[in-house]
């Protein structure tokens, strides 16, 4: 038996797919077990997982999350992931709660900082401070000042959950869960209820902490090119003082229904005269550690409702009893995983057909049969994706780790969730063989099964006040019963609480914080290859990286050929281009070519305006992948599509806005900041204001009011597309860009060139936009628990020019004044500070925010803030750390090349760029408070868009200067 620093070693395999070497260990005295993942990949990951199984919905799991990195006994500040944040290289710093555990990961390329970082997270899961203060401040508490005072309830997670529950999205998905295990701990919801939030105790809080964050309860995780003997030496000492124990986190499986549930369930729908219901059918399926049997299911998931063409998302959408898909699908992070599909925008009668329809789409499919090319689409498009192992944003190392701990979570081998070609191979063989594996999934997993819960979530116009009326009387009856002294209690707990949120951290405690220095940053910039290649009338922009066999490529055409009146469209003409077919190919044929021929073709939109040419870049782009050996079908597909596409197809452009009109009405509350960003930009310039149109609030208007147009004057719709088309899709307007290694680029350039030399020609003009004129106050209503405030300004407009300390000071801001007023004192899940150095946009933003009076006074003292600043040495080091590591992000080969072609397109230079990279290295403290007086036109001239119901706006000491807009 291998033994090594403590560690037995259970198991060592090398993962091919991953080119990575796995050695799974435990530590022999405390318990832990720790997964070492060995590879060339500089962007490394740790991660510490523990099983926490709620013990009802107070939260407690998901405030613990936030707790235990508000201060630790080696690290006493009171935020250490802030500080982090503030000066840190690394390319992930976050934590997560899920229905039955709680993980906190960390990445970074440089070994230093990833140690640094480790550091840290170690000391917070292990020794953290959590006083009732600290439950306070991100739980929940009594919030009154005086005695006579008006008493409310506060808290970070109170508050982030308050608007969770805004979303009928979230209230579907959370119910939907609780009524598939009804007998589990999976009944509860671990994020928690705001009302059952009130219920938690200190006792119960930290009962809970010191119950599940032991090593014996632990699942430690290490990713990429670091030493791995160093890992287990570094976790050995981090682990030498705790003995292993027995802890209680066995999940019971959920006991099978024995025949199939109803349930109705309710959201808030405000004034809203055309509110619907939803509608999910939601299946217990299969235990975790089934990985043939699960990867099966994600791909029927995809074969079922992945795309358009999938046949039951087709049923749904075709039925017209409904505006898009709900449900979440196949969904694993359970110990039992389960499946959820279904319909909103439903009318309240409809549901039951759309609940009998989803039943008879499975039982035909399972009687007739899968169409064998919608199979064949779904394998290569999830083979692909497991192949590419293309994460985006996120490191690989962690998207690695969240599949490992879904698998080892529960007691099963960790590794095995990693080694996809068995399973697949397994998958492949029944399906090439004629077997009819995905009818039979449906037929056991979906007909036969009884344990499924049909759930209905119905508008509710009462709820909202109902909710507000129960937490005043709550408030009421609380207070009722407290003594006079109880009350002071609060009162002083009040002030105490302020007192240490104001406080800021002493000297000493922050120079606990590891830090790298000015000299550990690199001073030169990273630069992307690039080829520019002129064809007759089209450009192309080449990059010569390594991709694996995968070629990449953006095809992009200049919106400014457009008139105005026709940019909001671009939404449903993007999507009706790739999915309503082409002269010879229906839609549903069109989708499987694309699904069997490539890794997918989506579209995207860029709005920018150039600070260097004052003119705004717009451009629409379809951005596609492919093995190199399918370069030639990649290519015949756009030029299909681009040709041909099938704009006279009337019931599925109408589906299709349906469906993104659905999509934008559920996603305001998830994302509020944003809906409020785009809103404010849209008065500074052209670029911007094209962004709002196709967009925001504007594109949304815009879709209500094209769902009348189709139906009672499609001809002229039609017709606009049909110039947009014309209009638009032409070489002399085109640019194509490429990311491919240069070998397997002179193989397929050919190819490249007579496709673009194929793309149709025509006589276009640049068109200028008129972009109208905004309210300086506006107020979007619609029913919310929560707030979403801004305020911005054009800070060239007045005066201001671009210097490289901006990027440092900006994010500084987010990371102490913004989180300190707005988060920490506010309440607030997030307050920012967004920059734009190309237009000169500077916006104040807030996230489920429960004030708004406050949080843009907060706004307003921001400059004074700024000029007062005095910082030390060591905390402007930090901002500018942190300013390089957002600066130097990590991307995968993909996106480096989309963002060396956006450089391109607004003329940014390298050398440029290098010039702020050396304003960054050297910003002074003279730097921040010069920007303080820049932000001190967002005080005087900023215009103000906050997101939040109607009765705030009312309350608000700007009530009578909102101009105000009905969103829901």
């Amino acid at each position: 038996m291998t033994e090594l620093h403590g560690f037995v070693l259970l198991e060592d395999r090398f993962i091919r797919e991953y080119n990575t070497r796995a050695r799974l260990w435990e530590h022999r005295q405390s318990g832990a077990q720790l997964l070492s993942l060995e590879n060339d990949d500089e962007n490394k990951v740790f991660g510490i997982a523990f099983r926490t199984p709620p013990p009802d919905s107070s939260g407690v799991p998901h405030i613990l999350e936030h707790s235990v990195l508000c201060g630790s006994q080696k690290y006493p500040v009171k935020e250490p992931f802030v500080e982090l944040m503030k000066g840190s290289l690394n390319t992930f710093l976050n934590a997560m709660t899920y229905p039955d555990k709680t993980i906190y990961p960390v990445a970074s390329t440089n070994l230093k900082d990833f140690y640094n970082l480790i550091d840290v997270y170690l000391d917070a899961v292990f020794h953290p401070l959590i006083s009732p203060y600290t439950l306070y401040q991100e739980g929940w508490h009594y919030e009154l000042e005086e005695p006579q005072g008006e008493m409310t309830f506060k808290g970070v997670v109170f508050n982030e959950m308050k608007g969770a529950y805004s979303s009928p999205d979230s209230v579907m998905a959370e119910e939907a869960q609780h009524a598939v295990f009804p007998d589990t701990i999976y009944r509860y919801d671990s994020g928690g209820e705001p009302e059952s939030i009130l219920s938690l105790t200190y006792e119960k809080f930290r009962t809970f902490y010191e119950t599940y964050y032991h090593p014996s309860n632990a699942l430690i995780y290490f990713y990429g090119d670091d030493d791995p003997e160093q890992r287990l030496k570094y976790m050995a000492e981090a682990l030498k003082a705790y003995t292993r124990r027995e802890i209680p986190v066995e999940i019971p499986l959920q006991p099978r229904f024995s025949a199939p549930q109803k349930k109705e369930v309710t959201f808030d729908s405000g004034d809203d005269p055309n509110a619907k219901a939803q509608i999910t059918l939601n299946w217990l399926l299969v235990e975790s550690g089934n990985l043939e049997e699960i990867l099966a299911l994600h791909i029927l998931d995809h074969a079922l409702i992945g795309t358009s063409a999938s046949p039951l998302r087709k049923a749904l959408i075709d039925s017209g009893l409904g505006e898009d898909l709900t449900g979440g699908g196949f969904q694993t992070g359970y110990r039992q995983t389960m499946y959820s599909v279904g319909l909103k925008g439903v009318a309240e009668p409809d549901t039951d057909q759309v609940e009998q329809l989803i039943l008879d789409t499975l039982s035909e499919i399972a009687e007739k049969g899968f169409d064998p090319e919608t199979l064949r689409a779904s394998l290569n498009t999830v083979e692909f994706s497991l192949r590419e192992n293309n994460t985006g944003s996120y490191p690989r190392g962690l998207v690695m780790m969240l599949n490992a701990v879904e698998n080892w979570v529960y007691g099963h081998n960790p590794i095995d969730a990693l080694a996809f070609e068995a399973p697949l191979n397994a998958i492949k063989q029944r399906f090439q063989a004629g077997e009819r594996f995905f009818e039979n999934l449906i037929r056991r997993h979906f007909l036969e099964n009884p344990h499924r819960v049909s759930l209905v979530l119905r508008p509710d116009p009462q709820l909202g006040q109902q909710r507000a009326a129960a937490e005043q009387q709550r408030l009421q009856q609380a207070r009722a019963g407290m003594t006079a002294e109880q009350i002071e209690e609060i009162v002083q707990i009040t002030r105490e609480l302020k007192r240490r949120q104001e406080t800021p951290d002493s000297p000493e405690a922050l120079a606990t914080i590891p830090m790298l220095t000015r000299a550990d940053l690199e001073p030169k910039i990273k630069t992307i290859p690039s080829e520019e290649i002129l064809l007759a009338e089209s450009k192309i922009l080449y990059h010569d990286l390594f991709t694996n066999g995968i070629l990449y490529l953006d095809l992009g055409f200049d919106l400014h050929t457009l008139p105005q009146e026709w940019l909001p469209y671009l939404p449903i003409f993007s999507r009706a281009l790739l999915e309503t077919g082409t002269r010879d190919l229906t839609f549903v044929q069109l989708l499987q070519q694309i699904g069997q021929r490539t890794g997918g073709i989506y579209p995207t939109t860029l709005f920018s305006l150039s600070r260097h040419t004052h003119q705004s870049a717009a451009w629409l782009f379809l951005r596609g992948k492919a093995m190199t050996d399918q370069a030639a079908d990649l290519l015949a597909i756009l030029k299909d599509v681009l040709t041909s596409a099938r704009l006279h197809d009337r019931e599925r452009i109408r589906q299709m806005v349906l469906e993104n009109k659905a999509s934008m009405e559920s996603g305001i509350v998830h994302a509020g900041h944003r809906v409020v960003n785009t809103r404010l930009k849209a008065r500074f310039n052209e670029a911007d204001w094209a962004a709002e149109q196709t967009s925001g609030v504007s594109q949304l208007f815009f879709l209500r009011d094209l769902l009348t147009k189709i139906d009672t004057d499609w001809e002229s719709v039609h017709q606009t597309f049909e110039s947009i088309r014309s209009t638009l899709l032409q070489r002399a307007v085109a640019v194509c860009n490429i990311t491919l290694d240069s070998a397997n680029w002179q193989m397929i350039r050919p190819r490249v060139e007579d496709f673009l030399n194929s793309l149709p020609q025509g006589q276009s003009r640049r068109h200028s936009w008129s972009t109208g004129k905004l309210p300086d106050v506006e107020g979007l209503s619609m029913p919310l628990q929560v707030n979403f405030v801004g305020k911005g300004a054009n800070l060239y407009q007045h005066g201001y020019t671009f210097h490289g300390s901006a990027l440092v000071i900006v994010p500084y801001l987010r990371g102490s004044y913004l989180w300190e007023k707005v988060r920490v004192q506010g309440g607030a899940y997030g307050g920012f500070a967004v920059f734009d150095q190309q237009s000169g946009n500077f916006n104040f933003l807030s996230y489920r925010d429960p004030n708004l009076d406050q949080t843009l006074q907060a706004f307003d003292q921001t400059s004074d803030y700024l000029r007062r600043l005095e910082l030390s040495e060591s905390e402007l080091t930090k901002a500018i750390i942190g300013a390089i590591g957002e600066v130097d992000a990590y991307q995968l080969p993909d996106a480096k090349g989309y963002t060396a072609l956006i450089r391109h397109l607004l003329g940014i230079t390298d050398e440029e760029r290098q010039r702020i990279r050396d304003e960054i290295l050297n910003t002074t403290q003279a730097d921040f408070r010069q920007f303080g007086e820049v932000l001190e036109s967002v005080r005087q001239h900023g215009v103000v868009v906050a997101l939040a119901a109607p009765p705030v706006f009312e309350s608000s000491r700007f009530a009578g200067q909102f101009s105000m807009v009905k969103i829901l």
